[in-house]
């Protein structure tokens, strides 16, 4: 019948319906989903206490609801957890079956009544619900349970503040996004709560993100930050250190050269952030990361077998009995016995010359020593590390030195002239800005004086590289941003002259 009454809902046609009936829809629906939770929590204690899960072979009711139910592992523990919790609140359970309460409101009780003494709890959770049935809002309702808390909280004896209860819970999804989850103390909820509202403020007319949004790139800039103050270990302390990977083809043939079309000039889609956890996806660099920034090339190498096909072919035919005197140059064990690996790669075959897998071997040892180097792949092979040459599908022949794009002298008479981000209206500090390359350096833009000025993460990396926006630094030092629509901001008054 829940079906059949959901299913007409869902097939209707709800936008011909009046207001009023929409909005009586929606308080229904929400009421709906308050008696459900109740039943549900009711249905599952029944099942677990009589072990049903069982009779199906799943060892745990977890196991078997994510099995019959097809649900997530996190969804059917929080079912569980919803269960426990109902049963042992009973007056919640009551509210929410009778659809006087929904069931965030019905959660955020149960938090609250827990931190209580258990002598007081059950009839707080009476005063709490008749205070939501009497209109009060969830504000209303902290405040109460508050001053519950207040008057009845004994010294905590057992050191039960909630730090017990703190956790963080990093989940990564798909293409390296996440999901926070967490339970913060007191002291660390005011904590970051501080940080988000001093660097998660508008800052503009341009600026248009919602609050959760701000709230998101505000916790990113505080890590940006943290991680250019040197107050992490093995950190070299620039804001972004890129890894820019190419294959020696790449390297051979051009394609290492910078070609970033969204950012200032770097190779934004071949570069990746160097401080990552293991387990988790390395984080491909986004647009405007390689304006301000230490890049460290990585060329990577790999093995052609088709080529070396043909070679090790060519090799072995060159060393066929009766070929001798036709071409003097074929090769004998004599002329490459020397070397050999420490396991016989490359020894000749029972007439004395080399049949193809050994000519193979033989390629490979002499590429990779000669690519390498005797401290590099070849050391391994002499002492057996890996079980053949082939082994090395993929390993790094050169690491270059790492190279800041906006040398020292150039970032400290950039900062001696804007001060602040150049962004009009932004007086954000120094510290908390990235160099900017005015004219990208994909398109021939200079690292020079006149072509680079200070912009705050949100102007730089959002405004500027995600939204489209343009800025121009004007003869007197002034700047004028630009919108793709054509929305136009002009900067504060002319900075003072670089020394």
């Amino acid at each position: 019948m829940v079906l059949a009454g959901l299913g007409w809902l869902a097939h209707a046609d709800v936008a011909s319906m009046p207001v009023p009936a929409q909005a009586e829809c929606l308080r229904g629906l929400e009421a709906a989903m308050s008696v459900h939770s109740a039943a549900r929590a009711k249905v599952v204690a029944a099942f677990c206490a009589q072990r049903g899960y069982e009779d199906d072979g799943q060892g745990s009711p977890r196991t078997w609801l994510s099995w019959q139910t097809r649900i997530t592992r996190n969804a059917a523990t929080a079912v569980l957890a919803s269960a426990r919790r109902l049963g042992e609140h009973r007056a919640v359970a009551d509210a929410l079956a009778a659809g006087e309460i929904s069931c965030s409101w019905g959660r955020q009780i149960c938090e609250w009544t827990d931190r209580l003494p258990a002598e007081v709890r059950d009839d707080a959770e009476v005063i709490l619900l008749a205070a939501a049935r009497g209109g009060a809002d969830l504000d209303g309702l902290a405040g109460l349970a508050e001053e519950i808390r207040s008057r009845t909280a004994r010294p905590d004896s057992d050191g039960r503040d909630g730090f017990a209860d703190r956790g963080l819970r990093l989940g990564v999804t798909l293409g390296g996004a996440a999901r926070l989850n967490g339970d913060l103390t007191p002291q660390a909820a005011a904590a970051l709560r501080a940080v988000l509202d001093a660097l998660g403020h508008k800052r503009g007319p341009e600026d248009v993100r919602t609050a959760a949004q701000r709230d998101h790139d505000a916790l990113e800039e505080a890590c940006r930050r943290l991680l250019a103050a040197r107050c992490l270990p093995e950190r070299a302390g620039q804001p972004v250190r890129l890894l820019l990977n190419l294959s020696l083809d790449d390297l051979l043939h051009g394609a290492g050269h910078a070609h970033g079309s969204d950012g200032c000039g770097g190779p934004s889609s071949a570069a990746s952030a160097d401080s990552v956890r293991p387990g988790f996806p390395a984080a491909t660099a986004g647009p405007g990361d390689d304006c301000d920034a230490a890049i460290a090339p990585v060329v990577t190498g790999r093995i052609d077998h088709d080529l070396l096909d043909k070679l090790a072919a060519r090799l072995a035919r060159t060393g066929r009995p009766g070929r001798a005197e036709a071409d003097p140059e074929r090769i004998r064990p004599a002329d490459h016995e020397s070397c050999a690996g420490p396991q016989g790669a490359g020894r000749p075959g029972p007439s004395g010359d080399l049949d193809r897998a050994a000519a193979r071997r033989l390629i490979l040892e002499q590429a990779i020593a000669l690519l390498s180097g005797p401290s590099g792949l070849a050391s391994w092979l002499r002492t057996g590390t890996l079980p053949g040459p082939a082994a090395a599908i993929s390993l790094p022949l050169d690491v270059g030195s790492v190279t800041d794009i906006v040398p020292p002298h150039l970032r400290r008479a950039i900062i001696i002239r804007d001060r602040h981000c150049a962004a009009p209206g932004c007086d954000q500090p120094p510290a908390a800005c990235h160099v900017h390359h005015i004219v990208p350096r994909s398109r021939g833009g200079t690292t020079s004086l006149s072509n680079c000025l200070l912009l705050c993460s949100f102007h730089h990396l959002i405004l500027i590289h995600r939204w489209g926006w343009s800025i121009t630094l004007n003869p007197d030092g002034t700047t004028t941003m630009t919108s793709p629509y054509g929305r136009t901001l002009h900067s504060h008054g002319p900075p003072t002259a670089a020394a």
